[in-house]
């Protein structure tokens, strides 16, 4: 293979992310025609086709997936090293690049991050959110500075991943305000039969709330799963069952969604991590992140 030209590479990227040359010759500010021409002087340079047409689409062939993951990783770590420069000029916002995991609470990351984003100088949050092996896939190319996690990482996994636990939570229930009172009464047995909306079977939560629910003899109605823990509470609040989310946070919840608490567990606790690349954290962001977690959010946890 001859010298790879970094323009062509970044011409084909562009197509394989937006799916056509003319999106991307918008994009780049060229004609499609220039950028088909350059793709076809990369195919030539690499000795495989990259595209191939099926009907009316333009899908990549199996050597262009293999170039794409490269390029993605390229073009990708570029942008992270030109972030890096303009966060160390004077003046300039320092930046950091977080994960949280899918099942984790949006409040309480919120909270865990709003500290650094408020603080003096502020950071700047590039926030990503997946699950937590393709998050740590993200921290082991430092693609992450940091992943909010509400489990440790898996036990085995060949990845240089450290946990830093942050805090732990009680579970408290919620419902529409107007139904609060009957759910109330009888707590918690008025959740037999009760219509209830789960995590989804591959969240950690999800596991010791059907072990709650087995130690307490109930067997609420599942009227929904979510992975998405938003999308989850924003069912409660149009009234399609009973809920479940932090005490830590259960003022915010009740706020925000317009409905009450109708009772509480300490028999079911949410533990917190942060995850980083290092055993002993050194970035001043993640620090302060992980130290205003510990006192503010969870309080009761001894440092």
């Amino acid at each position: 293979m001859r010298h790879l030209n970094y323009n062509h590479l970044q011409y084909f990227w562009t197509v394989a992310r937006e799916g056509s040359v003319a999106k991307a010759a918008d994009i780049l500010h060229l004609t499609p025609q220039t950028i088909s021409g350059q793709i076809k002087v990369l195919e030539q340079s690499i000795g495989q086709p990259l595209f191939e047409r099926v009907g009316r689409r333009l899908t990549m062939t199996e050597s262009g997936r293999v170039v794409y993951g490269y390029a993605d990783e390229i073009f990708s770590i570029g942008a992270e090293l030109a972030s890096t420069i303009r966060s160390n000029l004077p003046n300039a916002s320092p930046t950091l690049a977080i994960g949280a995991v899918s099942s984790m609470p949006k409040l309480i990351a919120e909270r865990i991050v709003a500290p650094a984003m408020l603080g003096d100088p502020p950071v700047r949050v590039r926030c990503h959110e997946a699950t937590l092996d393709q998050l740590l896939a993200d921290l082991a190319v430092h693609k992450l500075d940091l992943v909010l996690s509400d489990q440790p990482v898996p036990r085995g996994l060949n990845i240089r991943a450290y946990d830093h636990h942050l805090g732990e939570s009680g579970l408290s229930f919620f419902s529409p305000k107007i139904r609060a009172r009957g759910w109330r009464n009888r707590f918690p047995d008025s959740l037999n039969e009760a219509p209830l909306l789960l995590p989804t079977k591959n969240s950690a939560l999800r596991r010791l709330l059907d072990e709650w629910f087995e130690k307490k003899g109930l067997a609420p109605q599942i009227a929904g799963e979510f992975d998405d823990s938003a999308l989850l509470k924003a069912f409660g609040e149009a009234g399609v069952g009973v809920f479940a989310g932090p005490t830590a946070i259960e003022t915010e919840i009740c706020r925000m969604y317009r409905v009450a608490v109708i009772g509480r567990t300490l028999d079911i606790t949410e533990t917190y991590y942060a995850i980083s690349p290092e055993r002993r954290l050194r970035n001043e962001a993640v620090v302060s992140i992980t130290e205003a977690a510990r006192s503010d959010l969870f309080p009761e946890i001894q440092q």
